[in-house]
């Protein structure tokens, strides 16, 4: 075969990675645009989630499960039930942790705090996920139960806040709604939370009541009291 000839397909054969790796890129972005598109339309929604915990050096992991509720702009409230009830509540970067057990709320910065039991930030920044992390391709193009491409996160620094522990956050689409329906944060510690959601309710007007904090009489405040990174 002539020179030339090899020079051809060896170039070819250059260009077909790349060609692979932009349509990857291209398809990624638009799967991102879509799940942003979804949630920028969403006013409320509330959903029941399932936690597993892997803590490094630990065979058991660790489960728990709850509800989970959204408000634009700017309000969540995380509910754990089982094993034991905590109510974790997030107004734009200020959070507070009811623990009924312990008549007391912790209040802190959602800023400040470290990776938390909830993926707090994420779920309030759906919507704009291209602004609050960086998108990349799971592995090798690594799939969710539904066929779409896992989707890792990795998240962007914040300003005036400390390194955090949280590496990535691996999601996993919904196909036919671009709903999440899973996560999985990795810590640098080599922890990994894993939450799965269901039972999603959209739009439905979710009252105020729901997703704001009034601690019964006789409860104490502690400020500034939060764990951070």
């Amino acid at each position: 075969m002539k020179q030339s000839a090899w020079i051809v397909i060896g170039c070819v054969l250059g260009v077909i990675p790349a060609l692979a790796q932009a349509k990857a890129s291209d398809e990624l972005g638009a799967l991102i645009n879509r799940v942003d598109a979804q949630y920028a339309q969403i006013k409320d929604f509330q959903a029941d989630f399932v936690q597993e915990t892997r803590i490094q050096g630990f065979d058991t992991p660790v489960r728990s499960s709850g509800r989970v509720y959204l408000k634009k702009p700017g309000r969540l409230r995380w509910d754990y039930l089982e094993p034991s009830v905590e109510h974790i509540y997030v107004y734009e970067d200020q959070v507070a942790m009811y623990v009924p057990a312990h008549n007391q709320v912790l209040k802190g910065s959602l800023t400040m705090m470290v990776s938390t039991k909830a993926p707090l930030r994420l779920l309030q920044g759906v919507g704009k996920l291209a602004e609050h992390f960086t998108p990349q391709l799971t592995g090798d193009g690594e799939k969710g139960e539904g066929g779409l491409p896992l989707v890792t996160l990795i998240p962007k620094p914040v300003a005036g806040a400390p390194p955090p522990s949280l590496v990535k956050i691996v999601a996993e689409i919904q196909p036919r709604t671009y709903m999440i329906q899973a996560l999985a944060l990795h810590e640098n510690n080599g922890n990994v939370s894993t939450f799965r959601f269901s039972g999603f309710k959209v739009n439905k007007g979710l009252d105020d009541t729901i997703i704001t904090l009034t601690p019964p009489e006789g409860v104490v405040i502690v400020e500034d009291f939060l764990p951070k990174s």
